[in-house]
């Protein structure tokens, strides 16, 4: 068959031909009770197997008989599913790339070696002048021509978004041939310069609709209601595509009949008394069924109201807040293409970790998505398919930030930047999680979004306006000031809590913000509600600021809130090694140019949704309650939900700890707390002294959607006291001392210790005749960075903190005790620090350590200070008193408690895709590893950090891979007078100065015994 080309995809102003007008995403049915069995017997699914051709370069797909046509011979093609995306199949490579252009910036031309993908499909129609056939594509990236029974219908464009044609007059009766073209690039490739895999194909679903000839083209429901919200009114805005009578029927959420109207065109209208209202902890949804009498189309109603109020966000007259995250449609082995059951794999996971709100980033979900939102109860911003971050970086390295608005006030890209978000918001606007609308990310500003943002707010004012670059536009234009007046969300990205922590010296901090009367001089005094749309970047080992963010998040009525970027990790499944490790790619792996590396590995969930211990740390820092220390052992419950009282949501036990024993504990009832409301609690007296602390835990009264009852929704630990940790006096008794120039030997009845004058550390440590280290110790003053170092890491580096070496200037003996006198510096570079150490040997062969060092403040802070053991690798068992299970920072450890526990060396290792830091403990008081007969312990009166792994921090630091990871053969223990929290600067802020090991001076004493 031979297919006439077409040209359009270089031309912005011809977006698509053939399509017909946007509308509201809904299924069509054949009466009500096959509408009640979900399965429409007037919806053909495409989906399955077609023929498949592969171009590397739309010149060589039209080419082979540029006279006639493309020409195409089905037998001698390929097979490829549908929906899914090429690259995962073997055709094409996938790239990574998150801000600059896979291609020269030249708008509105793509390469000429632009690949394409050629699909055949078959189709029985026994009668297609029975119905009206509408061909819908739900998402192709990124632009497709359609031919039907070789018949050119259409083009479209706009990667994620429902292209829908009407092929009635173009099918036949009996087989019918489709052929879609799909280019990988296109003009809107400029606009959809999304932070994620660059893949192609027909992605989503695609389907046949057969409709009667007069039939509901498209419907908008609206609601209302009276100060009180005891009165609501529904109307229903019909628009038919012939003559024809329609009958509106409205369901309350338990079933029971409320209101029916009828209608030949005009606003069908229910009036509702006491009406049962959605948000997203309630999600109450009422069944609208429109049926003309040859078609039924059921609708889902969601009753609220949102709107902004002093700065302050309200849903039905109640202040909220988003604890949300940034979702990518992201899947290891599917890529783009999610199903419903990866999609609630995904709700599942943020329901059973607190989060109520999702940011479609950076565009619309598949149409589905958003209903289930709707059901299971979440906020969503849903953002249209926009990004031109390349243009901010098309000059090259050291761009000017100026470029970065030029696609937002090009004349060129008006038409296509009002298109996206008219689909966005035409397609979901009968969804009810969907309380804000977003006109894209990261595209800078200008006449192209004012169109776009009066054009939303006109058609939909009910729902809030979000856009963050509305401040990055041309300031040097002469004459241009931006109108952000349909705006209602003041938002940034990544903003610092206060200006210490400014990295990009670029974003107001959000103490300025409110300082300055929530607002700004683009806002022209007008008070906004403050989103971060994104923020505690997940890149890794992190974040470790989520805490502090809350804090603000909580205290500030104006602080709507904010979404974590991001869910999940971005990577292509690579099967697995012999030994069976998962291999993960990843930017680079592909061979592709440009690429961004790991940075799309940024989730709260590893690719396979294995919650981060960032996710959980999030869970957490977001629980439903919050308990406080009032006096004694009276303590404040706080109910941070919006809508739900929290003894009607959660359960409550508590346990009692001192110095990592349980006292006692117990069930409690939950007092009737309102939403946003207090109670006091009083427990039976609790213990003083030691390490003492309550634990509140907050568990799921009843079974769920997502969990059952009895699930840990969050808990509170609360420190009644920390005293110095006890530890025995060291054992009086002889210890002979052997003094040389090179070394000092001390001994007793079983063990044997050489101390190193060179080093000031002990290089052999002999105990019943065993060596326990295999490795002479040495001085630790840097960790493998984890991805939040990204730029301190360089700084470390500069300063030779990786690669330390000792001069030791002194050491003095006294009876059994060295005091030695050393600095620390690297090749080239100055002393960055000046220990003195004394060491204290008793007859039982137990180490006193006190170490004292002094700083040189011209350096950076250092990621960490201590001492790096290496121990024989059957010493696999680990007890330790610390914050755990979990790896724990000094930022990072709201989901650990202060505990004692046991734990395999391998079991320790969190292991991240991209190797760095991890698996520390912070607020040890103790550390034992043991092979089952010989243990070291490390213990303090202070917290103190640790780390014990099967790796060492070079290998760690070495590898691109987890998989290329080798264990060293050893077991590795680094005890830390301090590790530098972990922060969220791969995107962030500066890690705070309080998380930062930057003391002048500091003191660190600790034990080593060996049993």
């Amino acid at each position: 068959m031979n297919l006439k080309p077409h040209h359009f995809h270089e031309d912005p102003q011809v977006l698509h031909v053939g399509t017909c007008p946007n509308r509201s995403y809904y299924i069509p049915y054949a009466g009500e009770k096959e509408a009640e069995s979900g399965c429409s017997s007037r919806v053909i699914s495409l989906n399955g197997t077609w023929a498949f051709q592969y171009f590397n370069s739309y010149k060589e797909a039209i080419s082979t008989t540029p006279e006639d046509g493309m020409a195409y011979v089905e037998e001698d093609m390929d097979q490829i599913p549908v929906p899914s995306c090429w690259e995962n199949h073997g055709y094409g490579r996938h790239m990574y790339t998150n801000v600059r252009y896979p291609f020269p910036c030249d708008p509105p031309y793509v390469p000429e070696e632009n690949p394409c993908g050629l699909y055949v499909r078959h189709i029985d129609v026994a009668d297609p002048a029975a119905y009206s056939w509408f061909l819908n594509f739900e998402g192709v990236d990124s632009c497709f021509y359609l031919w039907v029974n070789g018949e050119f219908v259409g083009y479209s464009q706009v990667s994620h978004s429902t292209s829908e044609f009407d092929i009635s007059s173009y099918l036949t009766a009996g087989d019918n041939t489709l052929a879609v073209l799909v280019l990988k690039w296109c003009d809107g490739s400029y606009l959809e310069d999304q932070d994620k895999l660059r893949m192609s194909g027909i992605y989503r679903d695609v389907y046949l609709f057969a409709r009667p000839k007069e039939h509901i083209r498209d419907y908008f429901v609206k609601e209302s209601f009276n100060d009180g919200f005891t009165q609501a009114t529904v109307t229903v805005e019909l628009e038919l595509s012939g003559a024809c009578s329609v009958t509106g029927t409205l369901y309350a959420p338990g079933g029971e009949k409320v209101g029916e109207a009828a209608s030949t065109g005009e606003p069908l209208v229910f009036q509702l008394e006491n009406p049962l209202l959605w948000n997203a902890e309630q999600p109450n949804q009422y069944d609208l069924v429109l049926s003309t009498g040859d078609e039924v189309i059921p609708q889902k109603v969601g009753l609220r109201k949102i709107w902004v109020d002093d700065g302050v966000v309200y849903l039905n007259g109640v202040a909220i807040k988003f604890l949300g995250v940034n979702r990518h449609d992201s899947d290891p082995v599917t890529g783009f293409t999610i199903s419903r059951e990866q999609a609630l794999k995904d709700l599942c996971l943020m329901k059973r970790h607190n989060v109520n709100a999702i940011r479609t980033s950076h565009y619309p979900n598949a149409p589905w998505f958003v209903q289930l939102c709707s059901e299971y109860g979440f906020y969503v911003i849903g953002e249209a398919d926009m990004e031109s971050h390349g243009m901010a970086t098309k000059m090259g390295p050291g761009h000017d930030r100026n470029h970065y608005p030029d696609a937002a006030d090009d004349p060129q890209f008006m038409e296509a930047i009002v298109d996206r978000s008219q689909r966005n918001v035409m397609r979901d606007k009968n969804a009810a999680s969907v309380v804000v609308w977003s006109l894209g990310n990261e595209s800078g500003y200008g006449e192209n979004f004012e169109a776009a943002g009066r054009w939303v707010k006109a058609y939909d004012p009910s729902r809030l306006l979000h856009y963050e670059n509305s401040y990055m536009y041309h300031k040097d234009r002469e004459g241009y000031t931006p109108d952000v007046s349909m705006i209602d969300l003041y938002s940034r990205m990544y903003s610092p809590i206060n200006p210490a922590a400014d990295a990009w010296h670029s974003k107001s901090s959000i103490e300025e913000f409110f300082a300055n009367g929530q607002t700004d001089e683009d806002f022209k005094g007008r008070k906004m509600p403050y989103v971060l749309c994104e923020y505690i970047h997940a890149m890794g080992n992190g974040p470790g600021d989520a805490e502090d963010y809350q804090q603000e998040i909580m205290n500030r009525p104006g602080f709507v809130g904010g979404f974590v970027w991001e869910w999940c990790d971005h990577a292509v499944y690579g099967g697995t090694t012999p030994d069976n490790r998962p291999i993960y790619r990843y930017g680079g792996d592909f061979g592709e140019f440009p690429h961004d590396a790991n940075f799309c590995m940024d989730g709260l969930v590893y690719p396979d949704r294995t919650p981060h211990t960032g996710l959980l740390e999030f869970k957490n820092v977001i629980r439903p309650v919050r308990a406080t220390l009032l006096s004694g052992s009276t303590f404040k419950l706080h109910n941070y939900l919006d809508f739900t009282n929290a003894a009607d949501y959660l359960t409550l036990s508590y346990e009692v700890m001192q110095d990592g024993e349980t006292l006692f504990g117990g069930q409690l009832e939950m007092p009737s707390i309102a939403p946003h409301g207090e109670a006091e609690i009083t427990l039976p007296e609790l213990p003083q002294g030691g390490i003492a602390t309550v634990t509140f835990f907050y568990a799921a009264k009843e079974d769920g959607p997502f969990f059952k009852a009895g699930y840990a929704l969050g808990f509170d630990e609360i420190i009644l006291s920390e005293e110095p940790f006890f530890l025995d006096a060291p054992a009086e008794g002889a210890v002979t001392v052997e003094a040389g120039p090179d070394q000092v030997v001390f001994s007793g009845p079983e063990f044997r210790y050489v101390f190193d004058n060179t080093t000031g550390l002990f290089s052999e440590m002999v105990y019943k005749n065993r060596n326990l280290l295999t490795r002479p110790m040495e001085w630790n003053t840097y960790r493998a960075p984890a991805d939040n170092d990204r730029y301190i890491s360089t700084k470390w580096r500069e300063a030779g903190y990786d690669r330390p070496t000792v001069r030791v200037y002194s050491v003095e003996q006294e009876g059994n005790t060295l005091t030695a006198h050393l600095g620390i510096a690297a090749i080239t570079i100055a002393k960055f620090v000046d220990v003195k150490a004394v060491w204290t040997v008793d007859c039982q062969g137990r180490v006193d350590v006190k170490l004292h060092g002094q700083r040189d403040m011209e350096f950076p802070f250092l990621p960490r200070f201590g001492i790096r053991m290496f121990l024989p690798k059957a010493f696999g068992e680990v007890e330790y008193f610390a914050y755990g299970p979990y790896e724990s920072y000094i930022d990072k450890h709201r989901a650990s408690r202060l505990g004692v526990y046991a734990q395999t060396v391998d079991s320790m290792h969190e292991d991240y895709i991209k190797p760095q830091e991890n698996s520390s403990h912070a607020g040890c008081r103790y550390v034992t590893v043991s092979d089952g007969a010989y243990a070291l312990t490390a213990a303090s009166e202070t917290p103190f950090s640790f780390n014990v792994s099967p790796y060492t921090q070079e290998e760690l630091a070495s590898k691109a891979h987890n998989y290329e990871l080798e264990k060293c053969g050893e077991t590795v223990l680094c005890v830390d007078y301090k590790m530098s929290g972990v922060g969220s600067n791969s995107c962030g802020p500066l890690l705070m100065p309080q998380y930062q090991l930057n003391e002048e001076t500091f003191d660190f004493a600790f034990t080593l015994t060996v049993e």
